[in-house]
């Protein structure tokens, strides 16, 4: 099984920790999306355009740190240190679906876990110890 992805969430200023990041681990960002480029139905504040939606760090070649804004209104307000999340990446629905149900117990679900434009299976929560999750499994409509 591969090892969890830290994700991290920055108040505006997630293209620059990035650029910084790149530079400082030598590494290549491997993707990067704006929040414009999000269907209709995902609202952001208008000022959040240009902002990072999701941006991936690879070093040789292999993710290594994942991160976006956090526009206020989704999810829990930025804090520093409340801003890293573990993201996991599940071999199957089945085990998304087991990971989902165990870490949620106790803890608090952000997002249900539902069918993204981004993931065939996505959820996001913090178990009972306080650890923020990320649970993403396949792109929508593909087998995985």
């Amino acid at each position: 099984m591969p090892a969890p992805t830290p994700y991290l969430n920055f108040p505006g200023t997630c293209e620059e920790a990035f650029n910084f990041y790149k530079k400082t681990f030598a590494g290549d960002i491997g993707y990067i999306g704006r929040f414009k480029e999000m269907p209709p139905e995902y609202s952001v504040p208008a000022d959040y355009g240009d902002k990072v939606m999701h941006v991936t760090l690879n070093v040789d070649g292999t993710p290594f740190l994942m991160g976006s804004d956090a526009p206020e209104g989704h999810g829990d307000p930025f804090n520093a240190g409340n801003n890293v999340h573990l993201s996991l990446n599940p071999a199957s629905e089945a085990q998304a679906r087991a990971w989902y149900d165990a870490l949620r117990e106790g803890g608090k679900v952000t997002m249900e876990l539902t069918t993204t434009f981004w993931a065939k299976q996505f959820a996001m929560l913090r178990d009972r110890f306080g650890i923020n999750w990320m649970i993403s499994y396949g792109e929508p409509g593909g087998t995985g």
